[in-house]
C-alpha cells in the first residue's frame, strides 16, 4: 500500500511537472509568433531597429519553448507509443519554430537594413552594386527556409490532439510561403543586376496590354515602348502604337504544337492574334521578332504590363498630368484607357492610340523618375506580380531559366502536377471584356485511385446594361466572319473559353447552362486543352462545366488567373496527392 501510495504521489509531481513544461512551451510558442509577426511588420515598413528588437523577443520566446519540450518529461511521454504522438509532435514544431527565428528571421533583420528600398531605388536608378553585395546572403536565407520548410514538412501527425494538428498545418503552411518568398527574393538578386545593365546596356520591348479585349497572356498588344537599362538607370523611349507592327513577319519556331493549336490564327503575322496562347514567352518571342523586322533593333527582353496594374503604380507614385491638364490618377486610369477612351473617340481611332500611349508614357517617365517613396512603389509592382499583371521574358537562356522560377514568366508548367487553366480569348474584335466578370471553381475527388474525376466551372457574366449607348467599335462584331448566319446583339461578348487541363486529363462532358455543347480540343506544352464557344448579351450571365478524369498526380492544384479587368479568386477544392 505504501509502494502505491509513492507511486501515485510520483505520478502525480511528474504530470504536474509534465503540466507546468506543457504550459510554458504553449506560452512561449505563442508569445513567439506575436513577436515574430510584429518583427516581420516592422522589417515590412522599414522599421529596421523595432524588427531587431521583435525578433530577439521571439528568439527568447522560441527558446523557452524549445527548452520546455526537451524536458526529461516531455522526453519520457513522447517516447510512450501513441501517448506520446503529440509531444513527439510539439518537440519538432518548437526545433523549427526555433531554426527559423535564429536562421531566418534574425539574419533577414540585417539584410532588410542594407536593402532597404530607399537605399535600393533612388532618383529613377537601381543600386546594382548593393543588390550584387547582398545576394550571397540572400541565398544563404534562401537556402536556410527551404531546409525547415522541409523540416516542417515532415512533422508527424500530433494523434488525438487536434489543437497541435492545426498548429502543425499553419507552421508548415508559414514555412512554405517563407521558402518561396526568399526564393524569389534570392533570385532577383541575382537576376535584377544584369538585366538592368550591370554587366553592359539591356534593352526591353514593353508591351501595354489592353484588357478589355481579352487575350490569352491578358489582352490585346494595344501600343508599346521600349525599355533601356544602363547600370540601373532606366529610360523609356520609341512609344508606338500597335498598328506600327502591322505587316511585320516574326522569324520565330516555337513548334508543331504551336503551330497545330494557333496556326490558323496567323499569331506571326498578324500582332492581333499574337498572343492568344497563355504561355508568355510564345508571345514575347514574337514581338521581339516583329519589332526587329520594322525597327532593326533586337531587344534584350519583353516585358508586359496592363493598366490595373499601371493604377497600382500611381497609386504609389501620385497623379500624372497630361499636357492639356487632364490628371490621371489610380482611380481613373482603368476606367479612361479601358472604356472612356474609346467613348471619347468613337470613330478617330488613330486620336485614340495616341491618348492612351501618352498616358502609358508620361506613367513610364514619372517611375523612371524621381520618387517620392521607393518603398510604395516595390510594394505596387509587387501586387500587379501577383496578378499576374506583368510579365518578363528574357532572350538570354540563363536569364529566362531562372525567370521561369519566379511569378513573372508566366509559363504554362510542363508537369504533371494538378492544373486548370481557364484562359478567355474575344471572338468578337470588340472590347466589351472591360464589363466581364468571372468566377472559377476546381474539385476533384481524393487520391485513392490511379485516376480521378474532377469538374472545373466557370460563370461568366456581361455586366454592361442591356440599353448601354456604347460606340460600335466597343460593342459590335466586326471581328466575326460576315457568313455567320445569325445577327449577334450589340453589347454581345463572343468569346472562345479554353480549359488548359492536368496533363493526361480526359474530357467527360462539357455543359453550357446544363446543356452539352461541341467542343474543340487540343495541345499546350503537354496539357489537353477544351475549348467552348459562347455568346453572352449585356447583363446576363452563363455557367460552363467541364468534367474530367485526370491522372492522380501528387502536388498541389494550381489554377492561374488571367489578368483581366476583374480581380478573381478562384475556389479550389483538390486534395494534394503525395509521391
Amino acid at each position: 500500500m505504501w509502494t502505491a501510495l509513492v507511486l501515485l504521489v510520483v505520478l502525480a509531481a511528474f504530470g504536474v511537472w509534465l503540466g507546468v513544461r506543457a504550459f510554458e512551451a504553449k506560452a512561449g510558442l505563442e508569445q513567439a509568433r506575436d513577436s515574430a509577426q510584429q518583427a516581420k511588420d516592422a522589417l515590412m515598413q522599414g522599421d529596421t531597429d523595432e524588427a531587431s528588437r521583435f525578433a530577439k523577443e521571439a528568439q527568447s520566446h522560441a527558446e523557452a519553448a524549445h527548452a520546455a519540450t526537451n524536458s526529461i518529461p516531455w522526453n519520457v511521454v513522447s517516447a510512450v507509443p501513441w501517448l506520446g504522438s503529440p509531444f513527439k509532435t510539439g518537440k519538432a514544431i518548437s526545433d523549427v519554430v526555433v531554426g527559423l527565428i535564429a536562421d531566418v528571421l534574425k539574419p533577414s533583420t540585417d539584410v532588410g537594413l542594407a536593402l532597404s528600398p530607399n537605399r535600393l531605388y533612388a532618383d529613377g536608378r537601381v543600386d546594382i552594386q548593393l543588390l550584387r553585395s547582398e545576394q550571397p546572403r540572400l541565398a544563404a536565407l534562401s537556402e536556410d527556409a527551404a531546409r525547415l520548410n522541409a523540416d516542417a514538412s515532415v512533422i508527424s501527425d500530433p494523434g488525438y490532439l487536434s489543437l497541435l494538428r492545426e498548429a502543425r498545418s499553419q507552421l508548415q503552411e508559414q514555412t512554405s510561403q517563407l521558402a518561396d518568398l526568399l526564393g524569389n527574393t534570392a533570385l532577383a538578386a541575382h537576376l535584377v543586376p544584369a538585366m538592368t545593365g550591370a554587366d553592359g546596356p539591356r534593352t526591353y520591348f514593353m508591351g501595354f496590354q489592353t484588357n478589355a479585349e481579352a487575350r490569352g497572356t491578358g489582352g490585346l498588344l494595344g501600343g508599346f515602348g521600349i525599355l533601356r537599362f544602363d547600370n540601373g538607370i532606366a529610360t523609356f523611349d520609341d512609344l508606338g502604337k500597335n498598328t506600327e507592327l502591322a505587316g511585320a513577319v516574326a522569324d520565330v519556331d516555337l513548334g508543331s504544337e504551336f503551330n497545330q493549336q494557333y496556326g490558323f490564327t496567323n499569331p506571326k503575322t498578324d500582332f492581333r492574334n499574337s498572343n492568344l496562347s497563355p504561355h508568355f514567352p510564345y508571345a514575347a518571342q514574337i514581338w521581339k521578332s516583329m519589332w526587329a523586322q520594322r525597327s532593326g533593333l533586337d531587344v534584350d527582353g519583353v516585358v508586359a504590363i496592363d493598366p490595373v496594374a499601371l493604377s497600382y503604380v500611381l497609386g504609389a507614385v501620385g497623379p500624372v498630368t497630361m499636357p492639356d491638364g487632364e490628371v490621371i490618377t489610380k482611380d481613373n486610369v482603368v476606367e479612361l484607357t479601358e472604356s472612356t477612351a474609346y467613348i471619347r473617340f468613337p470613330e478617330d481611332q488613330v486620336a485614340r492610340k495616341n491618348y492612351l500611349q501618352d498616358i502609358a508614357g508620361e506613367v513610364v517617365k514619372k517611375v523612371t523618375g524621381k520618387v517620392e517613396s521607393p518603398r510604395a512603389l516595390l510594394d505596387a509592382l509587387g501586387k500587379a506580380v501577383g496578378e499576374r499583371r506583368i510579365a518578363v521574358w528574357s532572350s538570354s537562356r540563363a536569364d529566362q531559366q531562372l525567370l521561369e522560377q519566379t511569378p513573372l514568366a508566366h509559363v504554362v508548367p510542363d508537369d504533371a502536377a494538378p492544373f486548370a487553366g481557364v484562359i478567355i480569348n474575344n471572338l468578337g474584335g470588340n472590347k466589351m471584356d472591360y464589363y466581364l466578370e468571372r468566377e472559377i471553381e476546381y474539385a476533384a475527388d481524393g487520391c485513392d485511385a490511379d485516376t480521378r474525376m474532377s469538374t472545373v466551372t466557370v460563370r461568366l457574366k456581361n455586366t454592361a446594361p442591356p440599353d448601354a449607348q456604347l460606340p460600335d467599335y466597343v460593342a459590335g462584331t466586326a471581328g466575326l466572319s460576315q457568313d455567320i448566319p445569325f445577327d449577334v446583339p450589340s453589347g454581345t461578348m463572343v468569346s472562345s473559353v479554353r480549359l488548359i487541363g492536368t496533363s493526361g486529363a480526359s474530357l467527360v462532358s462539357a455543359l453550357a447552362n446544363g446543356e452539352r455543347v461541341p467542343v474543340f480540343t487540343g495541345g499546350e506544352r503537354g496539357h489537353p486543352t477544351f475549348e467552348i464557344q459562347v455568346l453572352i448579351p449585356p447583363g446576363q450571365s452563363g455557367e460552363l462545366s467541364f468534367r474530367l478524369s485526370e491522372p492522380t498526380s501528387p502536388g498541389a492544384a494550381r489554377v492561374p488567373i488571367q489578368p483581366l479587368v476583374d480581380d478573381v479568386t478562384p475556389k479550389v477544392s483538390v486534395p494534394e496527392c503525395a509521391d
